[in-house]
């Protein structure tokens, strides 16, 4: 049973899915006005782990991640510009441009990262009329109000556990408002359902409403989407620890106003990737983009150094502890390149219980809140014990069919890694024959040339094994 940490309660619970074995996941994606850097992409690799999981222990994975390409202001208070429309300014292009510019981008990551495509992944600007119909719904519920040349707002006061999901007092919090907060609210944690296009000026992104001409909040964005897609009642809602004091606490009081129902069952954050003991963010201009991950290393290495951490907890940056892992990750490979040499020979009874061991180890550390670091510990134990041991044609199919459910949840690709050159298959296999025939002086002089093409050489009592030294 997959237990996870919710939010909302503050407890590890066992996830019981609305529908039998069907699980719901809706997911907060980028927003599409600069490319996404290696913080956002932790936490995207981490969803990625956990809908892998999901499909892993048998579930019908239905997970959304949307694409916000409009309405996300650069101040949470409902104020200042849209993101997209003031990066359109500064690279001289149209807003529509820039979020297809970046939305590709993202795509791309997610290929580079080995990130399997969600279910659906939605933009914002493909669902206009779901959102004017959400709105539409509160305001039947006189849920709404309008400020004149600004917008249609939610109106906090009628939800009463309003903070619930931040465990906050949104009275307690008036003091503490910020000095640029909208006046003409009632409340300062109301917020925007539809703001209105600013008067004798077109936006590149606006759209008629029954309020007037204007683009949806950042908030009903979500909500609407995840309500078209998986329902009222979400089984999981997914997304960043910097979205649950204003994003996810307004999802929750406008879509639960709206249905009648609770929105999540089970609401999962991932904690930041800190850089200089500070959190990563584009606002803060200390942020490293996937492209500078690639041009130092592997982007799996990348990857494996956030598996190697468990969600929850803030994770800390470095070009060291990056590198650090390089060592590690060319050991799994070099472990699933090698199996095309396995020999013949008597099967070891012990073989079978240690796969069997290691799934089962796999498999309670997952149902235990996602623990990807002692999933990881599982796999590397594995393939430590295994190592040394002459493997059958029987025990490397247990082997490759072991490595496929380890890989079906990390996501490391491990199986499809490019095979080593005719020319180094011929080095091998001539070093082999010489070892085999007593010419060590040779052996060794083949060894070092295939160090030069950066293999090094294992020799056990029944076999000679290579790894790979870098991934150049």
């Amino acid at each position: 049973m997959l237990k996870l940490t919710n939010t909302l309660t503050g407890k590890k619970e066992i996830l019981k899915p609305l529908k039998d074995r069907v699980v719901t996941i809706y997911t907060c994606g980028p927003t599409v006005y600069l490319e996404s850097h290696i913080g956002n992409w932790r936490t995207f690799i981490f969803y990625d782990t956990l809908a892998r999981t999901l499909k892993y222990l048998g579930y019908n994975v239905h997970n959304v991640l949307n694409i916000t390409d409009v309405g996300h202001l650069t101040s949470d208070s409902d104020e200042g510009e849209d993101k997209i429309e003031r990066e359109a300014k500064i690279e001289r292009e149209t807003a529509w441009e820039i979020a297809q510019k970046y939305t590709e981008l993202f795509k791309t990551g997610l290929k580079i990262l080995n990130i399997q495509e969600p279910w659906k992944m939605p933009r914002a600007t493909d669902h206009i009329k779901q959102q004017i119909a959400l709105i539409k719904v509160l305001e039947d519920k006189g849920a709404v109000y309008r400020i004149e040349g600004e917008g249609i707002y939610f109106d906090t006061s009628l939800v009463k556990d309003y903070g619930k999901l931040a465990k906050f007092d949104k009275d307690a919090q008036r003091a503490g408002a910020r000095v640029d907060s909208n006046s003409h609210k009632k409340h300062h944690a109301d917020f925007a359902l539809w703001k209105f296009s600013p008067v004798g000026k077109q936006r590149d992104m606006e759209w008629d409403s029954p309020w007037g001409k204007g683009f949806p909040g950042w908030h009903i964005e979500c909500s609407a989407m995840a309500n078209e897609y998986l329902g009222p009642t979400l089984d999981i809602h997914a997304g960043g620890i910097d979205h649950i004091g204003t994003h996810h606490t307004n999802e929750i009081a406008q879509s639960e106003t709206a249905t009648g129902k609770p929105y999540a069952k089970i609401w999962l954050h991932a904690q930041f990737m800190q850089i200089n003991n500070d959190k990563m963010a584009k606002s803060k201009g200390n942020w490293i983009l996937l492209k500078n991950i690639q041009h130092l290393t592997d982007p799996m290495v990348f990857r494996l150094l956030v598996l190697s951490s468990h969600y929850a907890t803030a994770q800390r940056f470095d070009i060291k502890t990056l590198k650090s892992f390089e060592p590690f990750l060319l050991k799994i490979y070099g472990f699933a390149d090698r199996q095309y040499q396995l020999v013949q020979s008597k099967s070891l009874p012990e073989v079978k219980d240690l796969f069997d061991k290691a799934l089962e180890n796999f498999k309670s550390v997952l149902e235990d809140d996602l623990n990807t670091a002692k999933a990881l510990a599982v796999m590397s134990n594995l393939i430590d014990d295994l190592d040394d041991l002459p493997l059958t044609v029987s025990d490397r199919k247990l082997l490759i069919a072991s490595l496929d459910q380890f890989e079906t949840v990390l996501g490391l690709r491990l199986l499809n890694r490019k095979d080593i050159t005719s020319e180094i298959k011929k080095l091998l296999q001539k070093r082999n024959l010489t070892r085999k025939n007593g010419d060590y002086q040779k052996a060794d002089q083949l060894r070092s040339k295939l160090l030069e093409k950066k293999i090094i050489i294992k020799d056990l009592p029944f076999e000679s094994r290579w790894q790979r030294t870098s991934f150049n």
